[in-house]
């Protein structure tokens, strides 16, 4: 496919995704089983133009006047791409397959448009009604911020210290260029550009000998300062496909134990493929027989329980761009009753002594301090570990100076650390 016909596509995906209010993936993976002459490059780099419009899609809408697929199409080559005016028009031609020529509309627009005058929600492409929540983390960040969620995020794995060490990966995966990340001594970082094709991890020989995971440097890192240590007794209460798991069971050296839970059993589905290629052995599944608590033996009983909680995703944005412009109010108000819950169910489960860490893929603080206050007006045995303290035990102190100290814990985001937004707080039942 030309780069002309490419656009093409990507508007026609950009409708279907409009029209049927469904995931970006969906739409992609529709529209590629009925163009099967579409190569693999010719569908990454549509899925590039896709996610990269979907990010930009306020402020593109904003700079072209005009929020209809074409529209942010167009904004977004100019936004996000750096494409000319004039660039962009030898692209839509009217040729073949090409999108229809520029309008003396659209072209004005991306000669002298601008983001000048744009409110906060528009220059930093996010749902305004999300501006208080977003304002009150963030203040006078929240332009950078918001900016830094818009971006394409680099794939972060995490190396698996039960089997091998970062050095050793590192010197496998030079084909793929991967660098140390910053904060994580487990983590390397392969940056792709916009069209270009993600690796195929999932078959590179590191990966299916176990030696590497997936995972966003900031996941790695929460999982760090949770702590967990070598004779602990550790329950995932939200395991879902096991990233942390796994993550927490190479800390403890294969030591002490790990009860695997999450409330709905499908989520837990990959987690035993996944234990069994990295060499897991302290992990028990719990998994749950319909509304039966699985872990109903262990209350009062844990060293540290692992809260990693339900959550809008608002962290997640790079990742997930369509995600953004589907979160509403009501399904946030349904996170927060979760979470309030998971954190009550965390608190018969932990041992006097114990510890709560609190974890989120969230920037809001509603579902960040607020949560964290709320247990603590409940169970007031309960108190907040000073964030400090719990990454100089995590021998995590420099990323002190990255993150975002919030009242009961810190926040982590693009723009600080480079990573997705985590959240994490540290809780300890007074003994």
């Amino acid at each position: 496919m030309t780069p002309a016909a490419r656009l093409s596509a990507a508007v026609e995906v950009l409708a279907d995704i409009a029209a049927r209010r469904r995931p970006a993936s969906d739409a992609l993976k529709d529209w590629g089983l009925s163009h099967r002459f579409a190569g693999s490059g010719d569908r990454a780099a549509i899925a590039g133009l896709v996610y990269d419009t979907l990010r930009r899609r306020a402020s593109a809408g904003w700079l072209m006047g005009d929020d209809n697929p074409r529209g942010i199409l167009l904004g977004m080559l100019r936004l996000e791409r750096g494409l000319s005016a004039e660039e962009i028009s030898r692209l839509c031609s009217g040729e073949r397959f090409a999108p229809a020529p520029l309008s003396d509309a659209e072209r004005g627009r991306l000669d002298a448009g601008s983001l000048d005058d744009a409110p906060p929600h528009v220059s930093g492409d996010f749902p305004e009604w999300l501006s208080p929540s977003l304002e009150r983390l963030f203040g006078a960040e929240l332009a950078a911020e918001a900016a830094a969620l818009a971006k394409r995020a680099p794939l972060d794995l995490r190396v698996n210290a039960l089997k091998s060490s970062r050095e050793l990966v590192q010197a496998e995966l030079a084909h793929l260029s991967a660098a140390p990340t910053p904060y994580s001594p487990l983590g390397l970082r392969i940056i792709h550009g916009a069209g270009e094709k993600a690796p195929s991890i999932q078959s590179d020989p590191a990966f299916l000998k176990g030696e590497i995971e997936i995972q966003d440097e900031g996941s790695q890192l929460a999982a760090m300062i949770a702590g967990a240590g070598p004779s602990d007794q550790v329950i995932d209460l939200c395991a879902g496909g096991g990233g942390k798991t796994l993550a927490l069971a190479a800390a403890m050296g294969n030591h002490g134990q790990i009860y695997a839970t999450d409330s709905d059993q499908r989520r837990l589905a990959p987690i035993h493929a996944r234990l069994e290629r990295a060499g897991v052995r302290n992990v028990q599944v719990r998994t749950p027989r319909g509304r039966e608590d699985a872990v109903q033996d262990l209350e009062g009983k844990a060293d540290l329980v692992l809260v990693d909680a339900p959550c809008t995703g608002t962290g997640t944005w790079r990742r997930n761009p369509d995600s953004k412009w589907r979160v509403r109010p009501g399904s946030l108000q349904v996170r927060l009753k979760e979470q309030a819950a998971v954190l009550d169910r965390a608190a018969e489960l932990v041992r006097p002594g114990g510890r709560i860490a609190y974890i989120t893929c969230s920037m809001l603080p509603e579902e960040n301090d607020d949560a964290v206050a709320g247990l603590r007006e409940r169970r007031p045995e309960f108190s907040v570990v000073a964030a400090g303290e719990a990454l100089a035990a995590a021998g995590l102190s420099g990323l002190g100076e990255a993150v975002r100290l919030t009242g009961h814990g810190l926040q982590m985001s693009p723009l600080r650390t480079g990573t997705d937004g985590f959240y994490v707080a540290m809780i300890k039942r007074e003994g």
